[in-house]
């Protein structure tokens, strides 16, 4: 008996019977988080030609976190979003994270670029200070919003200052050559799931926190590819460059009662010239090319006067910002924009706010055509983060 009762405690209390060891008492470091935003509101618009009124479908928008180890990590986003009479689905975003040191990691998978900081940080509905993005941003923008590759980012403590980083590669975007869309000939693809060539991009953002509370911050970003066309096409080898400038400042300033927060972000996309075919209503076609440059910019500027002893006044925002977008003359997108928008905000939460806006955007060009088009907006949305 005592025999058989040393027998099965070696294989119970972690004997290397079979070459496997047990330990039941290990605590977990798995965790599993979700969390994410939603969306709602009403639009109205009036172009002159046509009026808008809708009340918009719901936008939900789950990320599932999940934490394997304290350095191996999983994140992912889904969105789901009423548009016309369908509901569209995407994958946001997902990727895996591996903590290599206090100021290094590294992730692989679909994950935002930090191609300044719109897209990557401030994009979501609860977080943008208005109900749509700027101009330049979006379909038919300049700035690339996501990719598919592997990036490393940090950050290190300068002693006061602080300074963040990031470097990446990813397919590359591909510029869409007219055949199916004569319209949007010379636009670049940043949604390339599978490359279409053996050329990648490459790209970072150097950011820098000059003061000791963190309150300020100036980026630099740049992106660039060799190639965004198919392989052995015309446009295998047409290169592209883009950069950025961005600035944050969030700050309580006492003189005024509450916290500014400013932001903005200059973008530039330099696209080789290429060839075209456009096909006239007769049938004949004609070869053109242009200068492919593009630019856009905003500005953005919101105050709360959370110094206030009124709790209602305390929870309001007033938002105003500036953007404008100018697409390379002599392309079929050829556009000239600018906007402007103001909001005025009140937060239920941290984390959930209603917002009512306006705005009026000036269109010289487009896809619409030639001429000046003024487009007036109002909105009323709502927004929770979870």
């Amino acid at each position: 008996m005592k025999k058989l009762f040393t027998i099965i405690t070696i294989f119970v209390l972690g004997g290397t019977l079979y070459g496997q060891t047990y330990n039941t008492f290990e605590p977990s470091k798995t965790q599993f988080m979700l969390r994410g935003y939603g969306h709602t509101g009403f639009e109205y618009m009036d172009s002159g030609d046509e009026t808008e009124s809708t009340f918009l479908g719901s936008a939900f928008a789950p990320i599932f976190l999940y934490k394997h180890s304290d350095r191996l990590m999983f994140e992912a986003e889904l969105e789901f979003a009423l548009e016309g009479d369908e509901l569209e689905t995407g994958l946001e975003y997902a990727d895996v994270m591996y903590v290599l040191n206090k100021n290094m990691t590294v992730r692989a998978g679909k994950f935002l670029l930090p191609f300044g900081t719109f897209m990557e940080r401030l994009h979501p509905a609860w977080i943008n200070r208005l109900p749509n993005a700027p101009l330049g941003y979006g379909h038919d923008g300049i700035a690339p919003s996501s990719g598919i590759g592997v990036e490393l980012r940090g950050a290190f403590d300068l002693g006061g200052p602080k300074l963040n980083y990031s470097v990446y590669s990813t397919n590359g975007p591909r510029i869409k050559d007219g055949s199916e869309e004569p319209e949007e000939a010379g636009i670049l693809e940043f949604e390339n799931y599978e490359d279409t060539n053996l050329a990648k991009a490459f790209g970072g953002r150097i950011g820098l926190l000059p003061f000791s509370d963190s309150s300020t911050e100036i980026g630099f970003s740049a992106y660039s590819t060799s190639g965004t066309g198919e392989q052995d096409s015309d446009f295998e080898d047409i290169g592209a460059f883009l950069y950025a400038l961005d600035f944050s400042l969030v700050k309580q300033i006492p003189g005024l009662g509450g916290i500014v927060d400013a932001k903005a972000q200059y973008n530039s996309s330099n696209v080789d010239t290429a060839t075209f075919i456009e096909m006239h209503e007769d049938g004949d076609e004609e070869e053109y090319s242009f200068d492919n440059q593009s630019n856009s910019f905003y500005g953005q500027v919101s105050y709360r006067p959370t110094m206030s002893g009124s709790n209602f006044v305390k929870n309001l925002e007033f938002v105003a910002r500036y953007s404008d977008f100018n697409a390379p003359e002599g392309a079929e997108w050829e556009e000239k924009s600018k906007q402007y928008a103001f909001g005025l905000n009140y937060w239920l939460s941290w984390r959930s706010v209603v917002k009512l806006s306006y705005q009026t955007t000036e269109t010289e060009g487009g896809h619409d055509g030639d001429g000046i088009t003024n487009t007036d907006g109002l909105f009323l949305h709502w927004a929770i983060g979870f």
